[in-house]
């Protein structure tokens, strides 16, 4: 293992599987998910999915969160731990629960407003909100002193709008029914830059010696937050956050043929068996790289747009048209 104060090489440590949940919070920590889970939210459906390497006995070093801070707001984060000696786990457990001790202070601030805040200056307010996150959780770990590290990848959606941030290699895709890639962000390592400049093709960063390399975490004085634009959702559309351990097993075409489509806790069901048995049976030529992997998936709402039939009118017989009286104590049922 390499960690250095440019260079984090991930690796493997111990621990038990706390799983917090309320209102408007849903924390897994070190998962052990046989299944893909479905999670409803105003929004749309939220999948989720996290299991530890199929090669090894230590805990899960990811993390996720699901929060939904406002009616209008739906907050994903996946960390995936870097550094080993139980630093992986704890780093990416201090980013979901700075997350959610951040995010939580942020629905005290909007009840102390009355709740009339415009979808505009909520957005404004709640991306404050995430860099604080993401910048209180990077000092956090750094005073655990252990080199202990952890990639973050967040996606913010405000009714039909979608936005990025990330640190690290951690993968965000929004994929079109069609299958269209709208929207994907660039891994922050050597291989991943050299890929987007066109120095490399898919395959050959897909089996690339140094694709385990980063040089963007949290937990470094280096750390910086890559912003994306928004971007519009359609409901059709299929919006994936993963640790490495998705895209270090499966080409990028494989995942988007795999999401497209057809109800998508079946989608990510599929997605999963595909990628354990890359890690379990490797075959000459495809990629394989035990690893710990977790996904949240998530589809819009669709709004219903069936037109409603006005009633005909009934003929009421001339008995039945004098007004029915409610005595004081049926009055409130009738009302």
């Amino acid at each position: 293992m390499f960690f250095g104060s440019l260079f984090a090489s991930k690796s493997n440590p111990p621990s038990s599987v706390p799983t917090t949940k309320a209102d408007r919070a849903w924390l897994c920590l070190q998962g052990v998910m046989t299944e893909p889970e479905n999670h409803r939210t105003r929004l749309g459906e939220v999948i989720q999915y996290s299991h530890r390497s199929p090669d090894k006995e230590s805990p899960n070093e990811d993390a996720l969160g699901i929060f939904t801070p406002t009616d209008r707001s739906l907050i994903l984060v996946v960390a995936d731990g870097v550094g080993g000696r139980r630093g992986g786990e704890e780093a990416s457990r201090i980013v979901v629960e700075t997350f959610a001790s951040v995010l939580n202070h942020f629905e005290w601030e909007q009840a102390a407003r009355g709740g009339v805040v415009s979808s505009a200056t909520e957005a404004i307010t709640l991306r404050t909100a995430i860099l604080n996150a993401i910048e209180t959780a990077n000092q956090e770990i750094m005073k655990l002193g252990t080199g202990a590290a952890s990639t973050i990848a967040v996606v913010e959606i405000q009714n039909q709008t979608v936005r990025t941030y990330h640190v690290g290699d951690s993968l965000i895709m929004l994929v079109g029914q069609r299958g269209k890639v709208k929207l994907r962000t660039v891994s922050h390592s050597p291989v991943g830059f050299a890929q987007e400049a066109g120095m490399l093709e898919a395959d050959e960063a897909m089996h690339h010696s140094e694709r385990h390399i980063v040089f963007n975490v949290v937990g470094s004085n280096e750390m910086w937050i890559e912003m994306g634009s928004p971007v519009e959702m359609a409901p059709r559309d299929t919006l994936v956050i993963s640790s490495d351990g998705l895209s270090d097993n499966l080409h990028e075409d494989e995942i988007v043929e795999l999401i497209r489509k057809g109800p998508l806790r079946e989608s990510i069901r599929q997605l999963t068996e595909v990628t354990r048995e890359r890690m379990t049976q490797p075959v000459e030529g495809r990629p394989s790289k035990p690893d710990d992997t977790t996904i949240l998936a998530f589809r819009r709402l669709r709004k219903k747009t069936g037109v409603r039939k006005k009633r005909k009118p009934k003929i009421v017989p001339a008995s039945l048209k004098e007004p029915r009286v409610a005595s004081s104590e049926s009055a409130e049922t009738l009302v």
